[in-house]
C-alpha cells in the first residue's frame, strides 16, 4: 500500500507529544458534551416531559448533524487546517451545552443538541489530521488508537462526576459549567496547537473542481469504503450503549443501581483504554490482516448480545460485565477503519477519507437510537419511563440488521481491495502460515 505520510520520516518529540496532548484534551471535551445526554436521559424526560422517544430524538438529530457535516467538515479540514476547526467545534459546542443549561422545552433542547453535533463533527478528525503530520507513519495507528481511547475520558467523566453534580447541583447549573470548561479548553487549543511542524508547507487550497474529483477519488477507493464499513460494523453498539441506553437499560430493565451502573460504563471505557493500543499494534504490524480484527470484535459483539437477549429473567451481574467488556473493544475497533483511509488515500485527501469514514458508525448510531426509542414506545405505551425487560430486549434486537449489513459491505470491499493488492503483485498467504513465520522470526510481508 502506498505511503501517505509526507515529510514525517523521524522519530516523534517532545514537541510532537506536547501538540497531540493539546488536541486530545479537546476531543475529550468532543466526548463529554457528546455524551453528557445519555447519563442525564431520566432528568431530561422528567425536565421536558418527554418520552423515550423524544429523548432519542435529541441524540438522533445530534448523531444526525455529526454523521451529515462529516464530508464538508473533511473538505474544510483539507482547506482549512486542524487548529481552526477545533476552535470553531469546540465553541459551537459550548453555545450547545450554555442553551441546554436554558432550556425548558423540547425545540430549544433539540437546538441545543444540534449545535453540540455541529460542533463535535469538527473535532475528531481534525485531531486525526494532527496526529498524521506530527508522527510518522509506523505510530500512526497506536497514537490514533490512544487518542480515540482517552477521548473516552470524556465519558467517564460524563458517567459519574457529571451524574453526581447533576443531582447536587441541578440541570442549569451543571451545563453552565459544562459550557465554562469547554471555552477554557478551546482558549488552550487556539493558544498552543499548530497543525504541523515548523517548516512542512502546505499544500494550496483545491479550488472547487478539485474539490469535487478529489470526493469522487476519495469514494471510489475500496480502502476508503472497507474503512466505512469497518466503522459501522464495530462502532454503532457500544456507541450506543454508552450515550443512551445502556444506561437506562442496566437500570430499569436489569436493576442495577445507579451507582452500579455508572461503574459498568466506566468499565466500558477502561476496557477500550487496555485494548486500542494493542489494536493499534496489530495494525501496524499486520496491515494488511486488519480484517481478521474486525470479524473478531464483531463475533465476539453479537455473540454476547444474544446471550444477553435470550437469558432468561434478570441476566447476572457477571454477564452484564462481560458484556460491557466486549462493547469495551467496539471503539477501538472503529479506529481500524480510520487506518484503512489513511493507508489507502493520498495525503491531500486524508480529511475526506477521514470524514467518508467517520460517516458509517454515526448513521448506525443514530438509526440504532432512533429505532430502540421507537420500539419501546410501541410496546409500552403510555409510558413515558416504566420501559421493563422484555421491551428492552425486543428494543435491542433492531442491532441484527445494522451487523447484518456491515459484515455484507466490509466482506465485499475487502474482495476488492485484495484484488486490486493482486493485480501488483500483492498476495496474501493463508494467516495460520503468516502467524507460524511471524513467531519463528520471518517477518513475512504477505
Amino acid at each position: 500500500m502506498r505511503s501517505v505520510l509526507p515529510g514525517v520520516t523521524r522519530s516523534p518529540a517532545l514537541r510532537a507529544h506536547g501538540v497531540w496532548l493539546v488536541a486530545l484534551a479537546s476531543y475529550v471535551m468532543a466526548v463529554f458534551h457528546r455524551a453528557s445526554l445519555g447519563v442525564a436521559g431520566p432528568e431530561a424526560q422528567e425536565r421536558f416531559s418527554a418520552g423515550a422517544s423524544a429523548v432519542s430524538l435529541f441524540l438522533v438529530l445530534q448523531l444526525a448533524v455529526y454523521a451529515g457535516m462529516q464530508v464538508p467538515v473533511g473538505v474544510a479540514l483539507d482547506r482549512f487546517g486542524s487548529r481552526r476547526l477545533i476552535v470553531a467545534g469546540g465553541l459551537t459546542m459550548a453555545a450547545g451545552q450554555l442553551l441546554l443549561a436554558v432550556a425548558t422545552d423540547v425545540p430549544t433542547a433539540i437546538a441545543a443538541r444540534v449545535l453540540v453535533g455541529a460542533g463535535d463533527a469538527m473535532t475528531f478528525i481534525s485531531v486525526l489530521r494532527i496526529i498524521g503530520a506530527w508522527f510518522p507513519g509506523g505510530t500512526v495507528p497506536v497514537i490514533t488508537q490512544l487518542t480515540g481511547i482517552l477521548g473516552q475520558l470524556g465519558q467517564v467523566i460524563a458517567a459519574s462526576p457529571l451524574v453526581a453534580l447533576l443531582h447536587g447541583a441541578g440541570w442549569r447549573n451543571t451545563f453552565l459549567g459544562a459550557a465554562a470548561v469547554g471555552v477554557l479548553v478551546t482558549v488552550l487549543v487556539l493558544a498552543t496547537l499548530r497543525d504541523a511542524p515548523a517548516g512542512v508547507v502546505r499544500p494550496a487550497p483545491p479550488d472547487l473542481a478539485a474539490v469535487r474529483e478529489g470526493l469522487v477519488a476519495t469514494w471510489r477507493e475500496s480502502g476508503t469504503r472497507i474503512g466505512l464499513y469497518t466503522h459501522l460494523v464495530t462502532q454503532f453498539s457500544g456507541t450506543v450503549f454508552a450515550l443512551l441506553w445502556g444506561f437506562p437499560f442496566l437500570t430499569r430493565a436489569e436493576g442495577l443501581s445507579p451507582g452500579t451502573a455508572a461503574a459498568l460504563l466506566t468499565l466500558l471505557v477502561l476496557v477500550g483504554m487496555v485494548v486500542g493500543p494493542v489494536l493499534g499494534r496489530l495494525c501496524g504490524r499486520w496491515p494488511l490482516r486488519r480484517s481478521v480484527l474486525v470479524f473478531g470484535i464483531l463475533v465476539a459483539t453479537v455473540v454476547v448480545w444474544t446471550v444477553v437477549l435470550l437469558w432468561p429473567g434478570r441476566v447476572p451481574l457477571p454477564l452484564l460485565v462481560v458484556l460491557v467488556v466486549v462493547l469495551g473493544t467496539n471503539g477501538p475497533g472503529s479506529m481500524i477503519g480510520f487506518d484503512y483511509a489513511r493507508t489507502t488515500n493520498p495525503a491531500e485527501r486524508q480529511g475526506s477519507a477521514s470524514g467518508v469514514v467517520n460517516v458509517g458508525g454515526f448513521v448506525a448510531s443514530l438509526l440504532t437510537i432512533l429505532a430502540i426509542g421507537a420500539v419501546l414506545d410501541l410496546l409500552t405505551p403510555g409510558a413515558s419511563t416504566a420501559y421493563d425487560r422484555d421491551a428492552f430486549r425486543a428494543a435491542f434486537a433492531v442491532q441484527y440488521v445494522l451487523w447484518a449489513i456491515g459484515t455484507v459491505g466490509v466482506l465485499r470491499h475487502r474482495r476488492l481491495l485484495r484484488a486490486r493488492l493482486a493485480e501488483d503483485g500483492v498476495v496474501l498467504i493463508p494467516l495460520h502460515v503468516a502467524v507460524v513465520a511471524r513467531l519463528r522470526g520471518s517477518s513475512p510481508r504477505r
